[in-house]
C-alpha cells in the first residue's frame, strides 16, 4: 500500500534527524567524588582512594597534611617546619614514619637507618597543588607493601598536566609567605615554590624553603610514562620543650641555635603498559639527600658550661626500583588475577653521625659510620572470584635484608609474609571483609650490627580486621 505524502515527509524528517544525531558530537559528563570507596573497588573496608577533587578543595598548612586525607590519620609537627612530621594512625604512634609506608610517584619516602629516626618520612618536598590522587591502605594485608607498612601505606600520584598555568601568592600572620608558579607546556610540567615562615616564637623560626619540579609525561590509551626531576632545600630554627620552672614565655627558647638544614634531589621514572590480559608496571629512582639537625633536650644539665646541644647528620644516596606483571584469566569457569612483582633499594650513608655541638659548631664526635643497606623483596598475589558473592585474595611476600657498617661488620636476614583476604557480597550494595596478614619493619643497621645485645634486623608484625562497606543508604 503506497504511503501518503504526509507520512512520507514524516519518515524523511525522522531519518534526517537520526543522521544529524549520528553526526553530532557526544558530550561526556564526568562526575568526580571525594573518595573512590565504592562497593567492589577494594579488598578491605579500610582501603580506598582520595580523588583530585577533594585534594583541590581542602587547603594544607604543611605538605605532609596531605596524609590526613587518609581516614583516621593525624599529622602533627614539632621542632620546626623543615623536619619530618609525626604521624598517628589506629592507635600507633608512628613517630616520623615507622610502620606507615609512604610513596611519591613510585619512590619510597621512608628512610631506613636514619640519623634522627628509623623510617624517617619527610614529605616537605611535596607541592600539594600538584598531587593527583592518594591510594591508601591500612594493615599488613597487601603483598606489594613491604618494609614500614605494618599500620598501612599511602601512594601519592602526581599531576601529569594542568589545564592552564598556575600562579599563587599567600601572605599570613607571623611572617608566613609562599609563592607558587606552575606552568604546563606540551608533555612538560614545571613548578617552583618559595616559602618562608617565622611562626609565633620569640626567636623567629626563619624557615626558608625552595622547591623545584620538572616533569615529562606521555600518555596514550595503552602506555603511560613519566620522568620527574625534583630538588628541595630548606633551613630553619626550632624550639624544643622548656622546663616550667624556667618561667619563660611558652613560645621562648633556651637555645635559639636549635634547628636544621635539609636537601633532597631525586630523578624518577615510571611506565605502565596495558595488555590484553593485564599490564606491566616498571619504576626506577635515584635520590640524594642530606640532613643536619641540631637539638638540645637537657640544655645545661649535662654540661653547665657548653650545654648539651647535639647534631644528628647524614648524607644519603638511594637507588631502587620496582617491576610487576598482572595477568587476568579464567580457569574452570572462575575469573582470576595473578600479580608477580619485585622491589629493590640500596641506601648508602657516607657518613651518618652523632656529634656534640655548641651553637651548631661541632666540638666532639659521639658516633660516626659509613653504612650500606640493601633490601630486596619479591611477592605474588592471586585474586579469585569463586562465586558471585565470594572472592579471595591470597598473597605471599619474601624479603631479604643486608647491611654493612664501618667497624661493626655485616649481617643479613630474611622474612616471609603471608596474606589473605576474603570478600563476601555484595548483597543489597553491601560487602563484608575478612583480612589477615603479617608484615614487618626493619631496624636501624647500627643497632642490628651492635656487638652487645644486637637488635633483630627484621621485626615481624601481624594484623587482622573485619570490615563492612555499604551503599544501601543513598548519599
Amino acid at each position: 500500500m503506497p504511503l501518503r505524502p504526509a507520512a512520507s515527509s514524516l519518515i524523511a524528517m525522522l531519518l534526517a534527524g537520526a543522521a544529524l544525531a549520528d553526526e553530532a558530537p557526544v558530550q561526556t559528563v564526568q562526575v568526580l567524588g571525594h573518595y573512590d570507596t565504592a562497593v567492589g573497588s577494594s579488598n578491605a573496608a579500610s582501603e580506598g582512594t582520595v580523588t583530585a577533587k577533594l585534594l583541590a578543595n581542602r587547603p594544607a598548612l604543611r605538605p605532609a597534611e596531605m596524609l590526613e586525607f587518609v581516614p583516621g590519620m593525624i599529622v602533627t609537627q614539632h621542632s620546626g617546619d623543615g623536619k619530618a612530621n609525626q604521624y598517628f594512625l589506629r592507635g600507633f604512634n608512628l613517630d616520623h614514619g615507622t610502620d606507615f609506608a609512604t610513596f611519591v610517584d613510585g619512590m619510597p619516602v621512608n628512610q631506613p637507618t636514619h640519623a634522627h629516626g628509623h623510617g624517617y618520612s619527610d614529605l616537605n618536598f611535596l607541592i600539594p597543588e600538584l598531587v593527583r590522587r592518594i591510594d591508601y591502605r591500612k594493615g599488613p594485608y597487601f603483598a606489594s607493601d613491604g618494609d614500614f607498612a605494618s599500620a598501612g601505606s599511602a601512594r601519592l600520584s602526581l599531576m601529569d598536566e594542568l589545564p592552564r598555568g598556575l600562579a599563587q601568592l599567600t601572605l599570613g600572620e607571623h611572617g608566613y609567605r609562599r609563592a607558587l608558579l606552575a606552568q604546563p607546556g606540551g608533555h612538560w610540567l614545571g613548578a617552583l615554590e618559595l616559602q618562608g615562615n617565622d611562626g609565633p616564637w620569640v626567636e623567629p623560626e626563619r624557615l626558608h624553603k625552595l622547591n623545584g619540579w620538572l616533569r615529562w609525561s606521555d600518555n596514550s590509551e595503552r602506555v603511560q610514562r613519566s620522568v620527574t626531576l625534583m630538588a628541595y632545600n630548606a633551613r630553619w630554627n626550632a624550639t624544643d620543650q622548656i622546663p616550667a620552672r624556667a618561667a619563660l614565655d611558652r613560645f621562648a627558647s633556651l637555645d635559639p641555635s636549635d634547628g636544621g638544614r635539609t636537601q633532597r634531589v631525586s630523578l624518577s621514572a615510571q611506565q605502565r603498559v596495558t595488555l590484553d590480559d593485564g599490564d606491566w608496571r616498571v619504576s626506577a629512582y635515584a635520590i640524594g639527600s642530606r640532613l643536619n639537625l641540631w637539638s638540645n633536650f637537657t640544655y645545661f644539665l649535662d654540661d653547665p658550661v657548653n650545654g648539651a646541644q647535639f647534631e644528628q647528620a647524614e648524607r644519603r644516596r638511594t637507588l631502587g626500583g620496582e617491576a610487576s606483571r598482572r595477568w587476568s584469566f579464567a580457569l574452570a569457569g572462575r575469573d582470576g588475577q595473578l600479580t608477580l612483582g619485585a622491589q629493590a633499594r640500596d641506601d648508602r650513608l657516607s657518613p651518618i653521625g652523632l656529634y656534640r655541638t655548641v651553637q651548631r659548631e661541632r666540638v666532639a664526635t659521639t658516633q660516626e659510620q659509613r653504612v650500606s643497606q640493601r633490601e630486596f623483596g619479591v611477592y605474588g598475589e592471586l585474586a579469585t572470584t569463586w562465586t558471585p558473592w565470594l572472592r579471595s585474595v591470597a598473597g605471599l611476600r619474601f624479603d631479604h635484608w643486608q647491611a654493612r657498617a664501618d667497624g661493626l661488620g655485616s649481617r643479613s636476614a630474611h622474612l616471609p609474609s603471608p596474606k589473605l583476604s576474603l570478600v563476601f557480597g555484595p548483597w543489597q550494595q553491601t560487602e563484608a571483609f575478612v583480612n589477615w596478614g603479617t608484615g614487618f619493619h626493619s631496624n636501624d643497621a647500627r643497632g642490628a650490627l651492635a656487638a652487645t645485645d644486637p637488635a633483630p634486623p627484621l621485626v615481624k608484625s601481624g594484623g587482622a580486621e573485619l570490615g563492612l562497606r555499604s551503599e544501601l543508604v543513598p548519599g
